[in-house]
């Protein structure tokens, strides 16, 4: 609500400023309030839930390496590579998934056409293989 003031004769002017005090005073008491109840609050500690599936191994990823010539191949740990005659990946891949989420990251060295790992990729993702991903070499 503005107020009128009088100044001098008899003209009236309307005041526009605004009285900060009363929101000064209510936020100086708002700030004493917080400083003196930290120190009664306890930082709390959060209590995570157990989760039975917590105990299960992650699945190793299927690799599948990409040459510069062309050849696809995939990488068992122990086995070594085996090379994937052309057509046969998706069925190779298949039988090597232990479930169905089971990830498949495929692996090419600098050399291989950019079109080579999509064209794998696209085949991989049009067979339903949901998880797919492609392998980075940090430089170091």
């Amino acid at each position: 609500m503005a107020l009128v003031a009088r100044r001098g004769g008899r003209r009236r002017r309307m005041m526009a400023d605004i009285n900060v005090v009363p929101y000064v005073d209510v936020m100086l008491v708002l700030v004493v309030i917080l400083m003196v109840a930290a120190p009664f609050v306890n930082p709390s500690v959060v209590d995570l839930p157990s989760v039975a599936k917590a105990g299960q191994q992650r699945d190793v990823p299927i690799r599948v390496v990409v040459r510069s010539d062309g050849r696809v191949s995939i990488l068992e740990p122990g086995k070594g590579e085996t090379p994937i005659p052309p057509g046969q990946l998706i069925a190779s891949v298949r039988s090597r998934q232990k479930t169905p989420g089971t990830p498949v990251v495929i692996e090419a060295d600098a050399k291989v056409q950019y079109k080579s790992v999509v064209d794998v990729m696209r085949d991989m993702q049009k067979a339903g293989i949901e998880r797919v991903g492609l392998s980075v070499q940090l430089a170091q």
